[in-house]
């Protein structure tokens, strides 16, 4: 679990929290004005109805006539077309308002994704992202726009009465007024706990998608290990917490609301009792005693409505939290304010400022630390690579591989010391820049979803299915494509799934090829591909790195023999480095690695036998 995911918030209720909201809510203050004025006028109609009530009691009911009959008829009926107007509007700018700051908060959080460094996708599972850009921004969205209605409506409306009672009699009003500081002082004593239910259940449900989203991207793994029941297992309990969380959420809700219906109730009551005492002593006429009735009656539902605001409002902190603390989450790997204003960034380069690269590379005294290790991966590391100069790095797992790659790469940067592309800091120029010059095929490739052509042209959008088909012919990627049904418009599935590991690889070598970079790295590029594709591979592999700097990272060294340079990596350190024969003539690590290997293959030759 990433130490994002395990972070606790603890925090008190803290209007100031929800200041991270105002950039997706200014854009839209029009809009929300227009909500807060249809809620006040909806109020003042709800307001008015209840009086048409008094009159026809008073005017008709109690006189026996009905005489003015039809001008009250009309004046009631357009008093309830223009409530039902009033509503139907304020649903229409509440909407409105919920989808456009919703999908620009979704926008916000996928564009930061985008920037974070590998370090943060290193720690943090697709679940703990996927809760905050989908599930978190709804609620809030949600709740900016339906509670601020709901809330300003609540408000008017209780408001409004309070006033039209004290004119319709002060001295009943007077026992209606004592229940809204009891409603606010018991809001005031449930907030924090309701506050830390909510958070609970914000955490749990966190967690049911990250353990969905494992399980199910994971499914062949868990098959072929035969742990879906452990997965279960985990899934079962996750759940669980989610249930106990929300029963407790929902249980302190339900209590908070129960005791503000029960003041309400208890308000009600006394206000019968004193109003009928009041018909019979001082001839309170019956028309307005009902509709004072009405009115205490109509009271509670928005004392009741005002207090849910109240809480829903205070365990909308946990959501704000999450996606401000998101939000807030730096990269990494930055370009300088200088460098963006010339070279731009991933969604507006200044591709007219940019230099073309030659593919000089050089490490000076490189100390690397991963930002969430203690230790030193690589230290004092250094390495001169000239243009069109093929490295391939050898080692065991863990020896630093990846790291000098990653580090060429500018995936990650230096603790200490310098990386120069072309005799410069490869700081001084932006990442989209290196990145746009770089090819790079996985050992794990990663597919969209889509056609197997689409897939290819992702190295070049603006390729021509001709120079597509040349880039797979190129390693021999048409030959699988070709065999299939639908050839290169074959659906490869969500991640690659419907193709082979060694199809998805050839896929990914083909993109790479078509990109054309001065730039290559290959990281065990040919390690799920049989052999006779794998001899075809390299032969195009080295007419396709001539010219060209290359990062070889292999596991099959037979693979390497063509490297102008091989280093073997041993603790974060090149302990040996030289050509094929060289390393071979030393008869050091790289000989030990490359006998064991070779006796390994002809073991295996043998058993096939």
């Amino acid at each position: 679990m990433s130490i994002q995911e395990e972070k606790n918030y603890d925090k008190p209720f803290d209007i100031r929290i929800f200041k991270s909201l105002l950039p997706f809510v200014k854009p839209y203050w029009r809009t929300l004005l227009w909500l807060l004025l249809v809620a006040l006028v909806s109020a003042g109609l709800d307001l008015v109805i209840p009086l048409f009530m008094r009159d026809a009691i008073n005017d008709f009911i109690v006189p026996g006539t009905l005489e003015e009959l039809l001008p009250y008829s009309l004046r009631y009926f357009a008093a309830i077309a223009a409530q039902v107007v009033s509503v139907v509007l304020f649903a229409r700018f509440a909407m409105r308002a919920e989808m456009w700051m919703g999908r620009d908060m979704k926008r916000a959080l996928f564009v930061h994704l985008q920037e974070l460094s590998f370090s943060y996708y290193n720690a943090t599972p697709v679940g703990y992202s996927h809760s905050r850009v989908m599930s978190d921004t709804n609620h809030i969205a949600g709740r900016i726009a339906w509670g601020l209605l709901d809330g300003v409506w609540s408000l008017a409306y209780a408001a409004g009465m309070i006033f039209v009672m004290l004119k319709l009699n002060w001295r009943m009003t007077l026992w209606v007024l004592p229940v809204i500081p009891v409603v606010s002082l018991i809001a005031f004593l449930s907030r924090k706990k309701m506050l830390n239910t909510n958070r609970d259940v914000r955490k749990a449900n966190s967690q049911i998608t990250r353990s969905y989203n494992e399980s199910i991207g994971g499914a062949r793994t868990s098959k072929v290990l035969v742990i879906e029941d452990s997965n279960y297992r985990e899934f079962r309990g996750f759940t669980q917490d989610y249930y106990r969380a929300g029963i407790r959420a929902s249980r302190m809700q339900a209590v908070f609301i129960s005791v503000i219906a029960l003041c309400g109730a208890v308000t009600e009551a006394l206000v019968i009792a004193r109003g009928g005492q009041m018909n019979i002593a001082a001839g309170l006429d019956v028309g307005t005693l009902t509709t004072f009735v009405t009115y205490t009656t109509g009271l509670l539902g928005p004392i009741q409505n005002i207090a849910r605001q109240v809480t829903e409002t205070i365990a909308m902190q946990a959501n704000v939290e999450r996606v401000a603390d998101l939000l807030q989450l730096t990269p990494d790997v930055t370009d300088t304010p200088q460098v963006m204003e010339q070279y731009g960034d991933s969604f507006a380069p200044k591709k007219e400022n940019w230099e073309a690269l030659h593919g000089d590379v050089e490490f000076r005294d490189v100390t690397f630390r991963y930002p969430d290790g203690e230790e030193n991966v690589l230290e004092h590391f250094n390495l001169t690579v000239p243009a069109g100069t093929t490295v391939a790095i050898v080692g065991e797992t863990g020896a630093g591989k990846s790291t000098i790659v990653n580090l060429a790469c500018r995936f990650f940067e230096p603790t200490a010391g310098e990386i120069l592309v072309d005799g410069r800091d490869y700081r001084e120029r932006s990442q989209l820049w290196l990145h746009s010059n770089l090819g790079y095929v996985l050992q794990n490739p990663h597919l969209f979803s889509g056609s197997i052509r689409e897939n290819i042209r992702y190295g070049r959008l603006d390729a021509t299915d001709e120079e597509v088909e040349a880039a797979a012919a190129l390693v021999m990627a048409d030959k699988g494509a070709l065999r299939l049904e639908n050839g290169y418009e074959t659906d490869v599935g969500e991640g690659g799934d419907l193709l082979s590991t060694g199809e998805k690889q050839l896929v990914s070598y083909a993109r790479a090829v078509l990109a054309n970079p001065p730039l290559f790295v290959l990281d065990e590029a040919t390690s799920s591909i049989d052999t006779e594709t794998e001899r075809l591979i390299q032969q195009a592999t080295e007419q396709l790195l001539q010219g060209r700097t290359s990062f070889i990272i292999a596991h099959r060294l037979s693979t390497i023999k063509m490297a102008d340079i091989i280093l073997v990596v041993k603790d974060g350190k090149v302990t040996e480095r030289g050509s094929h024969r060289e390393l071979l003539q030393a008869k050091g690590a790289y000989y030990e690695l490359y006998t064991r290997q070779y006796e390994d293959l002809a073991w295996q030759g043998h058993a096939a036998k």
